[in-house]
């Protein structure tokens, strides 16, 4: 595919003379609410991919002081629901967009505070950069939010947050709402005030029930379409990610590329996606080693969990520490580079893509 072929510089046979008849004719189609094809090609059927999201990263550094501001002026409660701040691309304002199809938020929940409950048919996780004292009731189950854990809240799942500590919290929520209000499939309902459960257990009853390698529960044998796991704890996560790039010294292939270890979350039923329409992955590059430049058909984020590095976004470099945040909208050029070992944390809508067959990539080299 040829990146200097566009339609602007193909030989438009379409191009009528203007006559008072052919004003005319555009007057009566624009009465009727019609916009003929040969006038919005381009618009309508680009050559390839052209998302009106640009690359753009959030520096953690500058997230975190204003969301400890919003802790200070800014309530929690019903109405509201969430003090949680969303990552708005510059190219789709005025929306608080990451990405066309994805949304993502810094949350943050003060000493002792409750987030009421409520529900809605857009697919939720939360992924925690740092810190602990918070627990998410998932349907009634408490579930730990500790430093490095994935949680999920599928969606149509009735979800609250309580803070049992004098420390306040803050993490990234990642949602499917972009999707969902262009497909115009949006519920939502009200909860509880508070939280149904305040109980604080060490492991929620989900990961009690199938959080154990390579077995599954007789009782629960039909496959889900989100995950039934409402945590998948840095533990396991790190340990994963240690094991490949052990194997890899061996000479084991068990990396996907040298020096790169990576794992995806996956819905224990099913071997697939967590939810049905967001990928998570978590990667971790020793130092010193860059990705190939990749391109791909749908929106990804990344978090910085660790270390320092940076990322080519479009062939413009950007320098990444702890916390960071960026978004390579689709067909984006991008690439990884990590100076010390690199923790990164990466979500996707490529379930959707896949799912309808439009996912397509390139990687150079």
């Amino acid at each position: 595919m040829s990146d200097q072929l566009d339609h602007g510089n193909v030989d438009h046979a379409m191009q009528p003379e203007d006559t008072p008849e052919l004003r005319a004719l555009y007057k009566g189609f624009e009465d009727e609410s019609l916009i003929p094809l040969w006038t919005q090609l381009g618009d309508l059927m680009p050559i390839h991919p052209k998302s009106k999201a640009v690359p753009h990263l959030w520096k953690w550094s500058k997230l975190l002081p204003l969301a400890e501001q919003s802790g200070k002026l800014v309530p929690v409660g019903r109405g509201g629901e969430r003090r949680a701040i969303g990552l708005a691309n510059p190219g789709l304002a005025p929306n608080a967009y990451i990405s066309p199809t994805l949304w993502a938020a810094i949350q943050y929940l003060g000493p002792r505070e409750t987030a009421p409950e409520h529900r809605h048919s857009q697919n939720a996780f939360r992924f925690v950069v740092e810190g602990e004292g918070v627990w998410t009731v998932v349907n009634g189950d408490p579930v730990r939010m500790s430093r490095g854990d994935l949680l999920l809240t599928p969606g149509w799942n009735f979800h609250g947050h309580h803070n049992d500590t004098d420390s306040p919290m803050a993490w990234i929520d990642g949602l499917d709402i972009p999707f969902s209000q262009q497909m115009d499939v949006g519920f939502f309902e009200f909860g509880s005030d508070r939280v149904t459960d305040y109980a604080t257990p060490n492991f929620s009853r989900g990961e009690r029930l199938w959080c154990h390698p390579g077995v599954r529960p007789l009782s629960q044998l039909e496959n889900t379409v989100a995950s039934p796991i409402g945590a998948y704890r840095w533990e396991f996560t790190d340990r994963a990610l240690s094991e490949q790039l052990l194997l890899e010294d061996e000479g084991q292939p068990a990396t996907v590329a040298q020096g790169h270890a990576a794992i995806r979350y996956i819905n224990p039923t099913t071997g697939g996606d967590v939810m049905p329409t967001i990928r998570c992955e978590f990667h971790r590059l020793r130092a010193g080693v860059e990705t190939a430049v990749r391109q791909d058909v749908g929106s990804t984020v990344f978090q910085v969990f660790e270390g320092s590095g940076a990322v080519v976004l479009d062939g413009v470099t950007y320098k990444l520490e702890k916390g960071d945040m960026f978004v390579a909208p689709s067909w984006i050029k991008w690439s990884l580079q990590a100076e010390t070992q690199f923790d990164l944390f990466r979500f996707s809508d490529a379930p959707i893509m896949e799912r309808l067959h439009f996912m397509r990539t390139m990687v150079e080299g």
